[in-house]
């Protein structure tokens, strides 16, 4: 098998104005792709999470992918080459629109099969969830562990992941998947309902509020910062077999209580933490295993706990206008 190199090629990233896909974008234009175009609606998106892209050349049009004449409109303006899919709704957003969040997966990648199956563009990397695998059967998980999504986000990033690998049986395409365990950093969203729990955390030590604790706290993620995804999703790129799936994962086993008190370290703060009722429906543990990744790429960079949330919470307080202490 060889795979078009990103350099020198035209690239499509659908949700392209998320949190993660807004740093493989950055990371797309170092590589020296050609063309960058991006498609995003902004349902979670910021146009702002592009300005450095844009201001290096990259094009980007406010529209839905769950739109097939969008996506054929684009394919023949820009005749595409490599297409990476990370549209989705968040997870949190499946408890409000369980329909909704789950059909947007499974749309976006019918819409992608069917333009790959017609020639359209030549690669499919698409970014599903670890949240498809649900709570570990056995840690760590590895890409064989059963799919029991616990939340319908979930079952439509497992669902998009069985339709690509049956279209890649079916019909010979160049299309795999890459499952990044829990991301965290810069751009995260930290508005609201959708927001991740290490930006909501920053964000309330910021306005004077008291950060919280769902459940007992020892619920754990395999936490990994945005910046390691993006450099190890283009790292995997040239080398994976069609059709298949591996963990983007640096392996960084973090319970939420040692999340919440490794920002009040960082931040000083000296207040009270305040304890909730557990979540519905929360995963207890996930470990990604890592062992599938090492044997395509090596022993990959990774970015410690403490720096990642430094990084974090210097970014947030730009966005709010706050100054940064040195």
């Amino acid at each position: 098998m060889k795979r078009q190199s990103i350099e020198n090629s035209t690239v499509l990233v659908v949700g392209g104005a998320g949190f993660i896909s807004s740093h493989l974008v950055d990371n797309l234009i170092t590589e020296g792709a050609k063309r960058v175009i991006i498609i995003d609606n902004l349902f979670i998106g910021k146009k702002e999470n592009l300005n450095h892209a844009l201001n290096k050349g990259a094009i980007f049009h406010v529209d839905d992918a769950e739109n097939q004449e969008v996506l054929d409109y684009i394919m023949e303006k820009y005749d595409i080459d490599i297409v990476f899919n990370c549209a989705t709704k968040p997870l949190n957003y499946s408890f409000i629109n369980p329909s909704n969040a789950f059909l947007t997966n499974v749309i976006v990648m019918k819409n992608l099969l069917e333009l790959q199956r017609k020639n359209a563009f030549q690669t499919l990397c698409h970014f599903s969830s670890s949240e498809a695998y649900g709570s570990a059967q056995y840690q760590p998980m590895d890409e064989g562990h059963p799919l029991v999504p616990l939340t319908t986000y979930a079952a439509g990033k497992a669902s998009a992941d069985l339709m690509l690998q049956s279209y890649v049986r079916m019909f010979d395409l160049d299309a795999f998947i890459v499952r990044p365990f829990n991301n965290y950093g810069p751009r995260q969203n930290f508005e609201g309902e959708l927001a991740g729990v290490i930006p909501t955390t920053i964000k309330k030590i910021l306005e004077g509020d008291a950060p919280e604790i769902h459940g007992d706290g020892r619920q754990t993620r395999d936490f990994i910062y945005v910046e390691d995804t993006a450099n190890i999703v283009l790292k995997v790129f040239p080398i994976i077999p069609p059709g298949e799936c591996v963990n983007i994962t640096t392996d960084q086993q973090t319970t939420i209580k040692t999340v919440v008190e490794t920002i009040i370290d960082v931040m000083n703060y000296q207040g009270t933490v305040l304890k909730r009722s557990a979540r519905t429906a929360d995963v207890q543990s996930h470990r990604g295993s890592v062992k599938k990744l090492q044997d395509m790429v090596g022993k990959v960079q990774k970015t410690s706990f403490k720096d990642g949330i430094v990084n974090t919470v210097n970014w947030l307080k730009e966005v709010k206008g706050i100054p940064i202490d040195h």
